[in-house]
């Protein structure tokens, strides 16, 4: 039964709505306003606030997002093997062992390449607000002089 307050002139300028693109969409909300400015603008800083991470690390990610997805359905495999009793089961426990072995190093292996490739590569940083700034050097002062063991 159809919505008593829905014309068929409303519905089909609906559907026309719908598949109308979103720039002609956006362009006829802003027809009323003063003042408008396009939905792109102002979101580049939202877009883009966090930095792309670097492809090695990405590829290590993917690497592992891909071993751990194969290690979950090896898990369920070897489970669902278990309880109907079939003789798959064994293997697919021992399948399941190996790769979660292999997952586990394929996590560490993420977090190892991030961290070589901020020691190569540096990270910007500067120094905070709160920092102190080194003392100033004194001319005559000579770093070891108390150290030394000449007469």
């Amino acid at each position: 039964m159809p919505h008593p307050e829905l014309s068929v002139d409303a519905l089909r300028h609906a559907g026309r709505l719908w598949r109308r693109p979103r720039a002609e969409v956006a362009a006829a909300e802003c027809a009323n306003r003063r003042t408008c400015t396009p939905a792109w603008r102002g979101s580049e800083e939202v877009m883009y606030a966090k930095p792309r991470l670097p492809d090695p690390v990405r590829t290590a990610a993917v690497r592992a997002v891909l071993i751990i997805a194969l290690t979950l359905v090896l898990v369920v495999i070897a489970v669902l093997c278990s309880l109907a009793g079939v003789w798959f089961a064994f293997p697919a426990v021992l399948a399941a062992i190996a790769c979660t072995v292999v997952a586990t190093w394929s996590a560490l292996d993420v977090w190892i390449t991030r961290q070589v490739w901020v020691q190569r590569h540096g990270v910007v940083s500067e120094p905070s607000s709160v920092a102190r700034r080194g003392r100033p050097v004194s001319p005559g002062h000579r770093p070891d002089a108390g150290t030394s063991s000449s007469p």
